[in-house]
């Protein structure tokens, strides 16, 4: 599939989406996030993509929202876009697939909010994150107000909400916004080498791992653990369970089959 503001490309189980509309640093608008969409959607149908990399290279990861375009667009438009922003990011968060966000450069706004919507975020040492909707009369809308505090917690989340601030990987990490801070000329490396352990892992057990988290943030504690509990006996019925295990006896690399 070709798209204007995308490139994306798959290398047998790895798919990377690159944000490309460097004349607008990347900043999402109507065409980014049709294109956005239809990128997971493909993504998602593909069987033999076991992870995705999310990035805009070393220098901008993305810039938010496209303001010239909001400036203009009334609130019924703005509200269904935001729309179609929450189905993408929600979509990337329920997937059954891993998604590690490498960033570098800007990550603000809805850049911000789009890493969030990964599993594993990986900054540059010159990423600057930020959600500074506020300085222009809004708030977070992508997620951000939802997704920051579980991340962060809401200490954090309320500074960086309320106050627009801006901060560096070094703050991004120490904060637990990121997980790894690692030279830019490495990142998409890093993030390659984290994509290649994740496909080597049981994509059942991925899949079973990140239904539990999600439950984590959405139930309270009792019926959370029933979740997982029921979670984890069901793998016991798969094959995948039973190569993983033997594997380890037999002190070597497990074949899954995603069964």
């Amino acid at each position: 599939m070709e798209y204007k503001t995308l490139i994306v490309t798959k290398e047998d189980w790895l798919a990377t989406v690159m944000f490309n509309r460097p004349e607008a640093m990347n900043a999402s608008n109507q065409q980014s996030i049709a294109d956005l969409t239809a990128a997971i959607a493909d993504i998602e149908a593909d069987d033999n993509i076991l992870a995705v990399i999310m990035t805009g290279g070393e220098n901008i990861f993305a810039a938010g929202g496209d303001i010239k375009y909001f400036s203009e667009a009334g609130h019924l438009e703005m509200e269904a876009f935001i729309a179609k922003c929450h189905a993408v990011h929600d979509r990337m968060a329920a997937s059954a697939k891993p998604y590690i966000a490498a960033i570098g450069g800007l990550a603000l706004g809805g850049g911000c909010e789009m890493a969030l919507a990964c599993d594993i975020r990986i900054a540059g040492e010159n990423a600057i994150f930020g959600l500074p909707e506020i300085n222009i009369g809004i708030i977070p809308g992508a997620g951000g107000t939802q997704r920051l505090p579980r991340v962060v917690g809401s200490g954090w989340a309320r500074h960086l909400i309320l106050t627009g601030d801006m901060i560096d990987a070094k703050t991004a990490f120490k904060i637990g916004l990121v997980t790894k801070v690692v030279p830019v000329d490495q990142l998409l490396a890093e993030a390659k080498k984290v994509a290649k352990g994740l496909a080597r892992k049981s994509p059942m057990g991925i899949r079973s791992a990140k239904k539990c988290i999600a439950m984590s943030e959405t139930c309270d504690m009792p019926s959370a653990l029933a979740y997982e509990q029921k979670a984890w006996a069901f793998l016991f019925s798969g094959s995948d369970r039973a190569e993983g295990m033997k594997a380890f006896l037999e002190k070597r690399r497990p074949n899954y089959i995603n069964k």
